[in-house]
């Protein structure tokens, strides 16, 4: 059984998506790292969903759904950096602002959906969304009022929806899709 996931893109990220004209191209590769401004992809394996979420001005969006294919540096990645000046992931370069220079940036190709800011997630949804952890606890977001996301950072990192959430979010990506 395939699991889903939740990662946070910040506005850095979501900028330079904009700036690079990457809205409405679907990334093939995401990065995962060890600081938390690129977190690290634990526990996803190939198969399994990643929703990049946006919070912008209370609301959150999803920007694109990530389908892992594999978490190995492959071919497309090109040749791996022998000194620190080198970059890290050449192969990628168009998709840099996705983490290919990050602190320990390890590739996770993916097929994903187009990069788009015009996703919301409901209110009524998004007070309910929750996410489970390895010991099978579950919590829903914190800071919703009134439908809206007044801190982030219960967002803030790489976590794992409940099947009811991911489910919830698939069919809200795919009606958004036509």
């Amino acid at each position: 059984m395939s699991d889903a996931f939740t990662v946070l893109w910040t506005h850095a990220r979501c900028r330079a998506l904009r700036e690079a004209g990457c809205v409405g191209r679907r990334p093939p590769v995401a990065f995962g790292g060890v600081h938390t401004s690129l977190p690290a992809w634990s526990g996803a394996r190939a198969g399994d969903d990643v929703y990049a979420l946006h919070v912008n001005r209370c609301e959150v969006f999803v920007v694109s759904r990530m389908r892992v294919l594999d978490l190995e540096r492959g071919d497309c990645c090109g040749t791996a950096p022998v000194t620190c000046h080198d970059p890290a992931h050449p192969g990628h370069d168009e998709w840099w602002m996705l983490g290919t220079d990050g602190c320990g940036a390890t590739p996770i190709h993916v097929d994903a959906t187009p990069v788009t800011f015009d996703t919301p997630i409901p209110g009524n949804l998004l007070e309910r969304l929750t996410w489970r952890n390895r010991r099978n606890r579950t919590r829903v977001l914190k800071h919703v009022v009134d439908g809206r996301l007044e801190q982030s950072i219960s967002l803030q990192g790489f976590y794992r929806l409940t099947p009811e959430s991911a489910d919830e979010l698939a069919d809200l990506v795919d009606s958004a899709a036509g």
